[in-house]
């Protein structure tokens, strides 16, 4: 990841695409409780990438923390979704 921007934006799309997938899965299972504890954690981890993504700058090397965040963002992406099947 070469900036702090593109980083950001990438954390933004994924979880938002998150965010709509449980908002379809709430529509077709009915089950809001467990729709709305999702969101939550979808929120919690946004503001802690985005607080990590912001840390970025004063890190000593960069690129690999970069790295670490967006492998970050990738395996919780996966387990949010695992929790809807």
């Amino acid at each position: 990841m070469s900036s702090i921007r593109k980083l950001k934006k990438q954390i933004n799309f994924k979880l938002s695409d998150v965010i709509e997938e449980v908002y379809v899965w709430q529509l077709l299972n009915d089950a809001k409780e467990k729709g709305e504890k999702i969101i939550d954690e979808v929120i919690e981890t946004f503001d802690d990438l985005i607080h990590k993504a912001n840390v970025g700058r004063f890190v000593e090397d960069r690129k690999k923390h970069f790295k670490e965040v967006t492998q970050e963002l990738e395996n919780k992406v996966d387990e949010l979704l695992k929790k809807l099947k």
